[in-house]
């Protein structure tokens, strides 16, 4: 149960050391459950003294104790256990066996502190006259730290061990070891519904032996002073000398006797400086259990009254006396007081748990509802809501007893959760019309919040012009109300607005944002629209202007308490990150975040996206499946309009991949539905690309070129530096297709040069990896222009590839050309290694290799590979590791899944491993 104590193992094994050496007396101290006896055992197993006699006393049982003249016959180790529990009698023997210690001998005598006769002297009230070279010493048992409940813990619970129980437990039982493993049993007889949470730790209740152990003690004491201990169970937690006599209802005198009292009796302990309770804090429980109910209501009466006068006052905790009691009233008054004193430190999430506890409790009077409500929506909003608080919220806003501006408020708050934190945008929208409507003739600047909040363009479904027309109104309200943070809330919506669609006013609105504001109020809707700005400014692709306005805008959210701006603002980073190429770390980085938003989702979508288009890029199709679906915690067609285009481009391009040609065109028709009705054209730029692929190849050309067309128009002539870049993208994409579908390789080396013209606009913004993924389609392009006869290099997402077409150049044009895209080719490659992109860089090099063949039969010193990989077998044992399917491999290396097969077998053999997943390992 426990390790041995270092110090009690040397100080034990030092009267063995050597023929002379002089006995050691060691006392180990320890409270109930320190394991002391266990100590004894391991003590009894030191590998130091093979040679001597091992004699267990065990005080206070009959026939467990040596013969005091067999002792000392030969070199012997005393194991004396709890000796608080021997009487005077055996405490006599005990003394005249130890002051006859030899040299060569040693014993080790255990005690309970709080039991002892005679405090600070385990062998009795009677002074012991030690043999002159005997060494006496002394060591302390102490609980378990955080750090041993969490071994513990992990040995019974398995994945169910999460830091919430290790720190419950811990808390609940002090580190005191026996408490731990007893109440771990207890848990471990819940799994497997056991989910690994504080509550479930708590509602476990009390351990059979501890409830015994102190209940005992509670009961020896007198039923006169007995009331101060229940009044420490009812408090549950150290209180003061005073804060005690005043719960138990005794007066001063009879109050300071019955605190002695109970310390002498070990009911209760001193756990700090004039702090008093239970030495192991889930025994409060037991305790409190068995007051007569009368009784512990008016404990329970007269602790809300002792804890009100404390320094803050701990409104929760009066909130829940008042309640145990019977006090309704003041059981509301002091949520409502926790709450805000919560809400003003920034604990948010605190208030929210304490309030929807409170909401979801029958019978809560209307006027109390009104109150509590609004306080729990603020609350929600601007902090990390639970899922409960939509529930609470949407039944409270059906309540007709509520004030119509309450309700509106509600609903308002209603609606915000729904779509910022919840993802379910067109159910949010509805509530958020509903609320701006209701709100406009009784509050106007919640009014205001609401329009503004219609203006937020990110959600599917509504069209950029009606958000426009939404910020016209907001932008009224706001005036009309003459508040300050709605005027601010309503800029930074309108920052966002103007910026997704690249207006060219944006920049300006930005630098309006107040800011250096003092009140927080505006310098949370400041950090906000710096925020939102960020964001844009990742889709449009100024990525050097981010760092600035993220660093401002988290300092400001966090200095103006906004934990959910916080939070989106590392969600705009992870894909800030993405799109410049800093993807060391990234994946982890990614679920680290998804995570630490687990009860919120998504609010992690971001992190989702992003981790699916690096399991993407590095070949894991499985993963990055789950992944751009969110791995099912809510419906990507959900996702915010950009978001969701991202995903879309990323699944039509593994639909490509894997030769599903018609599914692909019909997932690219849908997702260009959505962007194409929001109108925000910007957004499309991660989508366009992949959708005119997809529906070129499928033969829907007119579409792809419907596509081009809108995407131009639509940008205009916005300054969107990555819609800019992936419209060129587009165009070369259409233009390589037409030229493979109508024979006409003339025309590749145009398809070829506008590749290069997005490639060099991704170079400008940064963007390494778009960039590379652009210079391979032109060097591909040129090289299918080169190729005469036979098969031509495969295509980027139709590794098949078309027939061979005839090229048009002069022979020494095409051998210049041609080398200058295998040097391209080979640039790439290296880029998607540096990147870690490993599906790119194993299909730019099997691309390359379509102009190197493998020459026949093996030149001299070249090597075999017979007891290695070839390198052909490295490429395909390394997707095969990723989860990509033979064919998928075929598909990427230009191979029949026959030969895929035989190189998976091959390195197989090689490596000696059993399986893909073994192989993985490996390699």
């Amino acid at each position: 149960m426990i390790a041995t104590c270092g110090s009690a193992r040397r100080s034990l094994a030092r009267a063995f050391a050597a023929p002379d050496a002089g006995p050691v007396l060691l006392f180990v101290e320890g409270a109930a459950g320190l394991g002391k006896t266990h100590l004894l055992r391991e003590l009894a197993d030191l590998p130091e003294t093979p040679d001597v006699a091992r004699l267990w006393w065990r005080c206070g049982a009959e026939g467990g104790r040596p013969e005091e003249d067999e002792v000392w016959r030969e070199p012997a180790l005393l194991l004396v256990d709890d000796v608080h529990r021997a009487d005077e009698d055996e405490l006599r023997r005990l003394r005249r066996v130890l002051e006859g210690m030899e040299p060569g001998s040693a014993a080790a005598v255990t005690y309970r502190p709080e039991e002892l006769p005679v405090p600070g002297m385990p062998l009795g009230g009677s002074a012991m006259t030690y043999p002159f070279r005997l060494t006496v010493l002394g060591d302390r048992l102490a609980p378990w730290d955080e750090e041993r409940v969490r071994r513990a813990a992990a040995d019974v619970l398995g994945e169910s061990c999460t830091a919430e129980v290790v720190s419950a437990l811990r808390e609940r039982t002090g580190g005191v070891p026996r408490a731990v493993v007893d109440l771990l049993a207890m848990l471990r007889e819940q799994r497997p519904g056991f989910t690994g949470t504080a509550a479930e730790v708590a509602a476990a209740g009390v351990p059979a032996r501890l409830a015994e152990l102190v209940l005992s003690r509670t009961y020896a004491v007198s039923s006169a002073h007995r009331p101060l201990v229940w009044a420490a169970a009812v408090l549950d937690g150290p209180a003061a000398r005073d804060e005690l006599i005043g719960v138990s209802g005794l007066g001063a005198v009879p109050g300071s006797d019955a605190l002695l009292r109970a310390l002498e009796s070990a009911a209760l302990a001193e756990l700090g400086e004039g702090r008093y309770g239970f030495a192991v804090p889930l025994a409060a429980g037991a305790v409190r259990d068995t007051v007569p109910g009368p009784v512990r209501q008016d404990l329970h009466r007269r602790a809300a009254g002792v804890l009100s006068r404390r320094q803050p006052v701990p409104w929760a905790a009066v909130g829940a006396h008042h309640r145990a009691a019977g006090e309704y009233r003041g059981w509301l008054r002091a949520v409502e007081k926790a709450a805000e004193s919560a809400s003003a430190s920034g604990r948010h999430q605190e208030a929210i748990t304490l309030l929807e506890r409170t909401l979801a409790t029958p019978g809560i009077p209307p006027q109390a509802r009104a109150r509590l409500a609004p306080l729990l929506a603020r609350n929600a909003v601007t902090g990390l809501r639970s899922d409960q608080t939509v529930e609470v919220l949407a039944q409270i806003v059906q309540d007709a007893d509520l004030p119509p501006a309450v309700r509106g408020e509600l609903r308002l708050d209603l609606g915000l959760m729904l779509s910022n934190q919840m993802g379910r945008f067109a159910e949010g929208w509805r509530v958020l019309e509903v609320a701006a409507a209701e709100l406009r003739e009784v509050r106007s600047v919640l009014a205001a919040r609401a329009m503004a909040a219609l203006v937020t363009p990110y959600w599917p479904g509504a069209s950029l012009d009606v958000h426009r027309g939404w910020l016209i109104k907001a932008a009224a309200a706001a005036d009309d109300s003459g508040d300050d943070a709605m005027r601010t809330a309503v800029l930074a919506n309108h920052v966002g607005l103007a910026m997704s669609w690249a207006d060219p006013e944006a920049w300006d609105l930005v630098e309006r944002l107040p800011v250096q504001s003092t009140d927080p109020a505006c310098a949370r809707q400041a950090a906000r629209g710096l925020c939102n700005a960020a964001d844009s400014a990742v889709w449009l692709g100024f990525y050097r202007r981010v760092d600035g306005l993220l660093a401002e805008g988290r300092e400001l959210a966090t200095r103006s308490g906004a934990p959910y701006t916080e939070h989106s603002a590392s969600g705009t980073r992870l894909l800030q990150e993405w799109w410049t190429g800093q993807w060391l770390g990234l994946a982890k980085r990614c679920e680290d975040f998804v995570a630490d938003t687990a009860d919120m989702p998504f609010l992690a979508s971001d992190a989702y996206v992003v981790r699916g288009l690096l399991a993407v890029a590095q070949g894991d199709w499985g993963e990055a499946r789950a992944w751009l679906s969110q791995r099912g915690t809510f419906g990507t067609e959900n996702l915010p309009v950009p978001l969701g285009a991202t995903a879309a481009g990323a699944v039509i391009r593994l639909t490509l991949a894997r030769q599903e040609v018609a599914d692909a065109a019909e997932q690219a028709r849908a997702a260009w539905t959505v962007v194409a009705e929001k109108g925000v054209w910007p957004w499309a730029a991660e989508l366009a690309p992949w959708a005119v692929e997809a529906l070129a190849r499928a033969g829907d050309t007119d579409t792809a070129h419907a596509m081009v067309r809108d995407f131009a128009q639509g940008l205009g002539d916005a300054d969107a530096p990555a819609a800019r870049a992936a419209l060129a993208w587009s165009r070369a994409v259409l233009a390589e297709n037409e030229a493979l579908a109508e024979g006409r390789p003339d025309r590749l080396p145009a398809a070829a040069e506008t590749y290069r013209k997005a490639a060099a606009a991704y170079a400008a913004l940064p963007r390494p990896y778009s960039e590379a993924l652009t210079t391979e389609c032109a060097a591909r392009c040129v090289l299918a222009a080169d190729t005469v006869g036979g098969e031509a290099p495969a295509h980027s997402a139709d590794p098949a590839g078309p027939k061979a077409l005839a090229a048009s150049a002069s022979p020494a044009d095409e051998r210049a050309t041609a080398a200058s895209a295998i040097a391209e080719l080979e640039s790439c490659a290296q880029h998607f290694t540096d990147l870690g992109a490993v599906w790119d860089a194993t299909r730019a090099r099997a691309l390359l290799r379509t102009r190197q063949p493998a020459r026949k039969g093996r030149p001299p010193g070249r090597p075999s590979h017979s007891d290695q990989l070839s390198p052909r077998e490295a490429e395909v044992a390394q997707l095969a590791s990723s989860g990509l399917t033979n064919r998928e491999i075929a598909a990427t290396l230009h191979l029949s899944p026959r030969t895929v097969e035989q190189h998976i077998a091959g390195a197989m053999r090689k490596t000696g491993a059993l399986s893909r997943r073994d192989l993985a390992h490996r390699l």
